[in-house]
């Protein structure tokens, strides 16, 4: 931990030296909220976001906000392993190509509907498609088939990198799409009209409308934010599985051995081999237990860092990601950064980094890049905080296992 700030009803500990003015007014919302326990949390990542920053971490007694979890529920990280300790550039281009043909980016979704044995089951005796009560959730279900095992835009990506471990490795960042979306805009909307009819004390224009876990409102909020956290998984796991047979599938012959060395195995093997996706969200509310205390977290652009967690840090574009091992600290209610953060805004990103200097960045390090042209200036190295800053200000928070470069990148 860098600082206490300890002005408001509430202390609010920082994992950063410095927070843009924006996210610090955030901060200080959250830590005058009546219902906040404890204090409030910014990890080295935070930002401004909408109503409560991205890198925040919020515990509440009794209550749960809707905008501190934030529009993108479930939007979190996956990685596998690959038995691969290198890959030729010609073949990692055409790899490239293949997962840009099966795995739609930005706003594009699938044109047929996907097979709905890939969408999460409700867990009960009678293994019904959806639980009971999610009316946002089954205005979606037609579309959300066509979103399943699609990137989204933004800050989304699908990365391809070397590890200090020596292997290969396919990392994605990508979250629930429309649905999400939806279910965060309808509870919030919700919760901004009954606080407004109960004459809140929260001030409307600090966007932290809140619903008591009593009501039938929350209850309902709860049971359509966790299908999104499934659909996030869905959707990364189906996206995975995809890049991982087009990499098989490079790594195997047709007369049965494998490109390049083979492994001296049966015919019909692959010489791609891959570990257990780890898998990690960084949008959610939960109830946890801290300090002897049943309390609802919230994680707006944060991970769990539970002591032995393993869990996913993303660089920029251009930059190392990690993953990590959660040390368990109780005083960021065992939580850490989501990532870099970003130090400039989207719009400001496009009209002040210079182009040619931000390719040539990327370029020098011989990485497969996703900035072409202007508008992907908001997703360039120097639109976010240096990640080597982040990992140093938050080693009280989690230990690194493995430094992980970039080598090929598709962005929403």
């Amino acid at each position: 931990m860098k600082k206490v700030i300890s002005t408001e009803k509430r202390p609010i500990k920082l994992w950063l030296d410095d927070v843009e003015e924006g996210a610090m007014v955030q901060l200080k919302n959250l830590a005058n909220l009546p219902f906040v326990f404890k204090w409030v949390c910014a990890m080295p990542d935070c930002h401004q976001g909408y109503g409560m920053p991205i890198g925040g971490v919020l515990a509440t007694k009794d209550v749960i906000i809707p905008n501190a979890v934030g529009v993108d529920i479930g939007c979190g990280m996956c990685a596998v392993k690959t038995s691969l300790t290198e890959i030729d550039t010609d073949i990692l281009k055409k790899i490239m190509g293949e997962v840009r043909k099966v795995i739609p980016v930005g706003f594009s979704h699938h044109e047929k509907e996907q097979n709905k044995y890939l969408m999460p089951l409700d867990d009960n005796p009678f293994g019904n498609w959806l639980p009971p009560d999610v009316p946002i959730i089954k205005q979606q279900w037609e579309s959300a088939l066509h979103q399943i095992g699609t990137l989204g835009g933004g800050n989304h990506f699908i990365e391809i990198q070397k590890g200090s471990d020596g292997h290969i490795w396919i990392m994605i960042h990508s979250g629930s799409r429309n649905l999400g979306y939806k279910v965060a805009q309808y509870y919030n909307k919700l919760a901004v009209e009954l606080n407004e009819k109960w004459f809140s004390k929260v001030p409307k224009e600090w966007e932290l409308a809140f619903l008591p876990m009593q009501s039938k409102e929350a209850k309902a909020y709860l049971r359509e934010m966790q299908y999104c956290v499934d659909f996030a998984l869905a959707n990364r796991k189906l996206m995975m599985n995809r890049i991982v047979g087009i990499f098989q599938s490079e790594f195997y012959n047709a007369d049965g051995e494998t490109d390049g060395e083979t492994d001296g195995e049966t015919d019909g093997e692959t010489d791609c081999e891959c570990g257990k996706m780890i898998n990690i969200a960084h949008n959610y509310v939960a109830c946890e237990n801290h300090f002897g205390q049943n309390v609802w977290v919230h994680r707006k652009g944060a991970t769990l860092a539970r002591k032995g967690t393993i869990g996913i840090i993303p660089g920029s574009q251009g930059t190392k990601s990690y993953i990590v091992e959660g040390l368990g600290n109780p005083e960021s209610f065992m939580s850490c950064s989501h990532g870099a953060g970003r130090v400039m805004g989207r719009k400001q990103a496009k009209r002040e980094l210079n182009l040619k200097e931000q390719q040539e960045k990327l370029d020098k390090q011989g990485i497969l890049h996703s900035i072409r042209g202007k508008e992907d200036l908001d997703e360039a190295p120097d639109a976010y905080k240096p990640i080597d800053v982040v990992m140093e200000n938050q080693k009280d928070l989690v230990k690194i296992l493995v430094e992980l470069s970039p080598l090929a990148v598709i962005k929403g």
